[in-house]
């Protein structure tokens, strides 16, 4: 089954994103960009208050925009990400010379790193094929400009479903975001990732507005049923 994860940016978010449907929770700033960070005093208090609520859910947070050359940095940030105590630290893949050397420098932090693919120029087939020989526990797509439409208005399905086949085939999860809407729920089903990441849909007017607990738990019943209707068709 597809698992729904939450973007959100304080702790009474995370902890209704918790209460009304979200599989993940992930820490980010929606009014910083794609992959906006969060201070790190704010990305602790968020595991504190989750753990110390009985939620075992997994949490991600990412390390902010940082030019991907700047390689000792991001290396700091994403130890410094983790040491917060979240799972997974997020880290931007852009389609540049330097993302390479970046993939490998993050496989060798020791940290859980999930390099996210920003897809606005597509993907690049090398690219993926190297961070798939490097390990990591996860891989998504995402979009870096908000205001073009959904992932699926700058990838095909066939696209979309490709990344997340050669993903799942690695043994690595993989994931799929980008101003993901209840309409894009058919095309996100058909993909098959491990999860679908989920900020724009869940609030009442822009992305950086407040989380909305009754659009989360609304999208959350919908996607298990579009699941659950491919599941019986495919039977």
């Amino acid at each position: 089954m597809i698992r729904l994860l939450a973007s959100v940016r304080d702790v009474a978010e995370a902890l209704s994103a918790a209460r009304h449907g979200a599989d993940l929770i992930d820490c980010k700033e929606p009014s910083q960009g794609a992959l906006g960070g969060l201070p790190e005093r704010t990305i602790r208090a968020i595991v504190r208050a989750l753990r110390d609520g009985g939620v075992a859910l997994p949490v991600s947070a990412t390390i902010g925009d940082v030019p991907m050359d700047a390689l000792t940095h991001i290396v700091e940030r994403v130890q410094a990400v983790a040491a917060c105590g979240v799972d997974y630290v997020k880290v931007g893949i852009e389609r540049r010379p330097g993302a390479p050397a970046l993939l490998d420098a993050l496989a060798r932090s020791g940290c859980a790193v999930v390099p996210v693919f920003i897809a606005d120029e597509g993907i690049d087939p090398a690219l993926l094929a190297r961070a798939l020989r490097l390990s990591f526990p996860a891989l998504m797509l995402d979009t870096a400009d908000k205001t073009r439409g959904s992932l699926f208005e700058r990838l095909s399905p066939i696209e979309a479903a490709g990344f997340v086949s050669r993903v799942r085939d690695s043994g690595a999860m993989a994931g799929l975001a980008g101003s993901l809407r209840a309409e894009d729920l058919p095309a996100l089903v058909a993909a098959a990732p491990s999860f679908g990441g989920f900020r724009s849909a869940l609030c009442e007017h822009r992305r950086d507005g407040a989380l909305d607990p009754a659009r989360l738990h609304a999208l959350a019943a919908t996607l298990r049923r579009a699941q659950n209707t491919l599941q019986c068709v495919n039977e």
